[in-house]
């Protein structure tokens, strides 16, 4: 695979931001931000992000993010260059930074004071305020397109007795994020002392099973340090709005805490490497560290030894979780995990099986979105191609396989536009806004993505030419909502208010606007947007309500059931333009076709025999319903081909004669 190298990557990441910032009208810094914040948030470094910019003496911020459980706030600032392969960050860049958000933090009282409540700077320090009062650290986020030329990051400092910790996100971090392809950089973990185990090999190549006892106290710490990021492969915790608190669990851990090995299932984990300790025999008895760890099991339990630790202020002195940890190598993740998760959960049913891109719905996606060209915009214009991003740095992975010359380069991005490429996470924010599910949008890239996912799996769609264009016509009227948002200030809550806006433009329509008519024009029409204009106040009063949490009020479903309730109906101009009835997508069947027919030929040919001699002697079934039994027998007697809709009629002729008391067994 081509690697774009450190300095073709900054000059493309600069370019790309540029042409985002001009694309929606806003800062360049600012967009920078917006945009590394999306990067981590998939990944699961941060969540429940807000990007609101204030500058005063010796204070800088460009936004705030907290934890679902709100024990962890986030403040995030950005030194942005036009000139990133000259410019570097100094040691002393790094420090007036991270002095600034601390000062912001110190003064956000006083600067609220200075602005209006409907403000943009007047909201980010209110929130910032709120989720001071109940947080247990603060960690200072500093994204630049620079290298630093820091080699260590400051040493972790308190802030009125919280921990303070620092993250720096410099281009050559960023770099690594994006290139490497995984879904975030590896969790690594170091057992000091050792924790004892028991390791078998697999017959399975690269394959190994240990099973381990893990300190309740140290998997706590590991879960307050890494959060989501731990359970990235855990199918449950990215369907839970938030880390839930199972009583039972808890119960135990308050009044039994030397009983909880006994009691409980514990976790089940995947790792790419691990360092043993070996006896003499040179045979595994204890762990040193591992790479890679991952939770696919046990979500619930580590959420809950967390609480305990930081919010009933337990030691967890005592407690011991067992640990089925499984070794394997990175490439057999995703082939791997989803069995694991599956097998080794007796809680609930899980039905989201795979969040990766390698899910066969992305694979798919993406090779039919490649053989896409979108017409020209203008007569005789050139045409592009909107570059589905399915694994994290694809684009950049493209590009550099055009570094032969100057000319290839040139033309690949203009055959694919920077802001034409669009992610999973992107992908899955089009679909629900159209669907009516703002308020998942709302709870961010992993969740919303979740949810995609899930419906995904319910009904999966044909992934045909079709179904690429009218997905990507989303995108484009997502993005013109945005920038209606954008035009009616609603400020640091415009990702909220597009999402919101889209949700009840689409739902009002009954989802009746031409997305082929917007795929051949690769826009909108005036008309939707006039529309947009119209309903964009009425959403953002009913979302950015005085009092309220924005930010929460519009994870809820009860915000998007006041918001269906604003009374607002469609302008004539756009009713006149929609289509008779609403956009429909197939489905594909062929697994449950495929299910089906399994399930048919499991019932034996005498079987079907049987049942057809049955129900003309009883006359228990209709006339057809014995035809159809009769004709299966023969089918599956010649071998013949049977229909889908054949295999389903025989299926319920077969459920109704059992339940008229057919019996193949009957005397």
């Amino acid at each position: 695979m081509a690697e774009l190298p450190l300095a073709d990557y900054a000059r493309t990441l600069t370019g790309d931001i540029q042409t985002l910032a001009e694309a929606e009208d806003g800062s360049i810094p600012r967009t920078f931000t917006r945009w590394a914040l999306e990067q981590l948030e998939e990944s699961g470094f941060v969540s429940n992000m807000t990007v609101a910019y204030h500058s005063g003496h010796g204070v800088m911020v460009y936004g705030f993010g907290y934890s679902d459980d709100r024990s962890v706030l986030d403040l995030y600032t950005t030194a942005f260059s036009l000139d990133p392969m000259v410019d570097r960050l100094t040691k002393a860049d790094v420090t007036r930074h991270y002095r600034r958000l601390l000062a912001f933090l110190q003064k956000a009282g006083s600067i609220r004071g200075n602005f209006d409540q409907p403000t943009e700077v007047h909201q980010l320090c209110e929130g910032v305020e709120k989720l001071l009062s109940n947080a247990s650290k603060v960690r200072l986020f500093l994204f630049s397109n620079c290298e630093s030329a820091a080699r260590t990051q400051p040493e972790p400092t308190e802030f009125q007795g919280l921990p303070v910790e620092h993250h720096l996100w410099d281009l050559a971090r960023l770099y690594r994020h994006q290139t490497s392809g995984a879904a975030s950089e590896p969790i690594v973990v170091q057992f000091d002392p050792p924790i004892n185990c028991l390791s078998v090999q697999s017959v399975e190549p690269n394959l190994s099973v240990t099973l381990a006892v893990v300190p309740g106290r140290h998997l706590a710490e590991l879960y307050e340090e890494h959060r989501t990021r731990l359970l990235e492969l855990n199918v449950r915790a990215f369907l839970q709005a938030r880390s839930t608190v199972n009583r039972g669990i808890r119960l135990t851990l308050l009044n039994e805490p030397g009983r909880f090995l006994t009691y409980n299932n514990g976790i089940t984990a995947t790792a790419t490497a691990a360092e043993f300790v070996e006896d003499a025999e040179g045979r595994r008895v204890g762990i040193r560290s591992l790479t890679g760890l991952q939770i696919v099991n046990g979500g619930q339990t580590t959420a809950t030894l967390h609480h305990v630790f930081k919010r009933d202020k337990k030691d967890l002195d005592g407690v011991s979780v067992q640990m089925k940890l499984t070794l394997m190598g990175s490439d057999d993740l995703m082939a791997i995990v989803p069995s694991i998760s599956r097998y080794s959960n007796t809680q609930n049913k899980v039905t989201l099986v795979d969040l990766s891109a390698n899910d066969k719905f992305h694979v798919e996606f993406e090779r039919v979105s490649r053989t896409l060209w979108a017409p020209p915009t203008t007569p005789g214009g050139p045409q592009t191609r909107w570059f589905y991003e399915r694994a994290r740095g694809s684009y950049a992975v493209e590009e550099a396989k055009q570094q032969t010359s100057i000319v290839a380069r040139r033309k690949f991005k203009a055959e694919n536009p920077a802001a034409q490429r669009f992610a999973k996470s992107d992908l899955a924010k089009f679909v629900n806004a159209w669907s009516g599910l703002p308020h998942l949008v709302s709870r961010g890239a992993q969740k919303s993505f979740a949810a995609f996912q899930a419906n995904v799996k319910e009904q999966p769609p044909v992934i045909d030419a079709d179904y690429c264009r009218r997905t990507i016509a989303m995108g484009i009227l997502f993005k013109e909502v945005d920038k209606v948002a954008k035009a009616h200030d609603a400020g640091s809550h415009k990702a909220l208010i597009t999402a919101y806006t889209t949700a009840r433009l689409c739902e009002e329509t009954g989802r009746r606007i031409d997305l082929d008519r917007i795929w051949r024009e690769q826009q909108v029409s005036d008309a939707i947007v006039q529309a947009a204009h119209d309903l964009c106040p009425l959403i953002m009063d009913m979302v950015i309500q005085e009092g309220k949490h924005v930010t929460e009020w519009a994870k809820s479903s009860k915000c998007w059931e006041e918001v269906s309730r604003i009374p607002w109906t469609v302008p004539e101009e756009l009713a006149e333009e929609l289509l008779a009835r609403p956009v429909e997508f197939a489905v594909d069947t062929r697994e449950e076709e495929e299910e089906q027919l399994s399930r048919l030929k499991q019932i034996e040919l005498s079987e079907w025999e049987m049942l057809a001699d049955w129900a003309r002697e009883t006359r228990a079934l209709e006339l057809a319903e014995q035809q159809i039994a009769t004709t299966i027998a023969a089918k599956l007697a010649t071998n013949a081909t049977i229909t889908a809709a054949q295999v389903r009629k025989a299926l319920e002729v077969y459920d109704n004669a059992i339940e008229e008391g057919f019996s193949a067994f009957a005397p």
